[in-house]
């Protein structure tokens, strides 16, 4: 009997050879990853594998995939229910990008550290919003609603194997290996001609919207392995003749703890594509859709801390606005805000992030497990009731705990970095509404909450430090659900 953890493995494991044999230049970053994880490793010695052993950070893939409707979306979520992964996170990318990006999304992935550590594979999966009047009027709304009802992107053979998967955690070898073959295809580059008019009316609006709307199929938009250093790899890459978008999204390259998450990509490449005229006639045309995306992993940060984050983004913005070309410093100040935009976010980071992992800890800013310290005190003194004294008198221990899952902003920024156009944006219309209690009720499974589950990791960490200090409850500042009994009884700001 195959598990879902092996099926899982084993899906991003072929999903990442056959993307390797569309995507050559993929197989390249991987191959550059795992120089530049290598060298770390050499480097740094245990301090590399603070947030992931070596043998899971290479493993380590996130694939993205877009879908047109509920119904899609629904179907997607029984293949992922099968390999044990759960929707995690909304993120409306229609809000997070300056250019027509016209979908909102979720994240499926493992959510027991268990699983985790087995194996981390996510799939960001992305679905059009055709409902939206900034983006689709009603002619074309109509119109792409019956195109995108009339295809099928799942077999049912499939679907049926992943809901016996699901149900019973497991398959037999042979059904395991007919769901993997099945699955794998359905998200390969389908061969079938694309109609030429009706792609071309899409990406009017959003090659998004194209990609994901003028097909009749879907496919693996990228694969991403994780990295240690992601500004070495987009150095060597570069190095390589390999053409990389502008900036790497998310948090500046500092001095303190990795937090949240780092991306990048190379630009999407033109791939020649079967395109039928009008006339019906078939030619061979390219489309650039498809990129190649690496991330590094930091620490999940809480709401305070997720809070700090954006303050800090809006001031960067805020800033490198007044001064878009640098130009001459009149002053320090005028100095600091002339920089360029990596410069001026590592600046302000350096003044408001705190620089080490027991000020993120004690702040309550980003989440880690706790465990009793072997070598705590022994002198018969009572431990303090709060984390940040546990912490700073030795009686317990912080593990990070590693941010599994996205920035809506960061996804929109590679999206928008790969396209060939802005498209086009009626910001005259009220934009439809979607949130993750729709997703929820769309797809019939909760999407989750990401702080809920990692502040669950954490409290229950705490109450086994608890347990086995002898602790009594206090007031929990970080606590999900008071009534849950794996809730902290102990304050991670250290108040009692």
């Amino acid at each position: 009997m195959i598990s879902q953890w092996q099926l899982r493995a084993a899906f991003a494991s072929r999903l990442s050879d056959m993307y390797g044999r569309e995507v050559p230049a993929y197989t390249t970053l991987v191959d550059v990853s795992r120089e530049v994880n290598e060298d770390v490793l050499r480097a740094q010695g245990a301090d590399a594998e603070r947030l992931g052993s070596i043998s899971r950070v290479t493993a380590e893939r996130h694939g993205a995939i877009r879908v047109g409707t509920p119904g899609e979306l629904r179907q997607v979520a029984r293949i992922f229910g099968a390999l044990g992964m759960h929707p995690v996170g909304f993120y409306d990318l229609r809000e997070a990008a300056a250019s027509a990006v016209p979908v909102v999304s979720t994240a499926f992935r493992p959510i027991d550290g268990e699983e985790l550590a087995r194996n981390p594979f996510r799939v960001f999966t992305s679905m059009l919003t055709p409902a939206d009047p900034r983006f689709f009027d009603a002619g074309l709304r109509s119109r792409l609603e019956t195109f995108l009802a009339g295809r099928e992107l799942f077999p049912p053979e499939l679907l049926a194997l992943a809901d016996r998967a699901e149900a019973e955690k497991e398959l037999p070898d042979a059904a395991a290996e007919r769901f993997l073959l099945l699955a794998v295809q359905a998200f390969e580059l389908s061969a079938e001609p694309i109609d030429k008019a009706w792609y071309e009316t899409l990406e009017k609006v959003s090659a998004v919207a194209a990609d994901i709307g003028g097909v009749r199929s879907t496919h693996i938009n990228h694969l991403t392995p994780r990295v240690l250093d992601i500004d070495e790899l987009y150095r060597r890459m570069t190095r390589r003749g390999v053409e990389m978008i502008d900036a790497i999204q998310g948090p500046p390259d500092w001095k303190g703890p990795d937090l949240l998450l780092r991306q990048t990509s190379f630009r999407a490449l033109a791939e020649p594509r079967a395109l039928r005229t009008p006339d019906g006639s078939v030619i061979t045309g390219a489309l650039r859709v498809r990129f190649g995306e690496v991330e590094a992993r930091g620490i999940a940060v809480t709401r305070e801390g997720r809070a700090l984050y954006d303050r800090l983004l809006a001031l960067v913005d805020q800033q490198a606005a007044l001064h878009p070309h640098g130009g001459p410093p009149c002053s320090s100040e005028a100095e600091s805000l002339g920089e360029d935009r990596s410069e001026l976010a590592r600046t302000l980071w350096a003044e408001h992030v705190p620089g080490s992992e027991r000020e993120l800890a004690t702040q309550g800013l980003a989440y880690f497990t706790y465990q009793v310290a072997p070598d705590r005190p022994r002198d018969g003194s009572r431990p303090p009731t709060g984390i940040g004294d546990l912490l700073e008198q030795g009686w317990v221990r912080a593990e990070p705990v590693v941010y599994e899952d996205f920035l809506p902003r960061s996804a929109a920024g590679i999206f928008q970095s790969n396209l060939s156009g802005e498209g086009s944006r009626n910001n005259d219309q009220e934009g439809a509404a979607y949130d993750s209690e729709w997703l929820s009720g769309a797809i019939d499974r909760e999407v989750l909450d990401p702080f809920a589950l990692y502040e669950h990791q954490q409290n229950r960490s705490i109450a086994r430090v608890a347990r086995e200090l002898g602790l009594g409850p206090v007031r929990e500042a970080h606590s999900a659900d008071p009534a849950d009994p794996a809730s902290s009884p102990l304050n991670p700001k250290g108040a009692s």
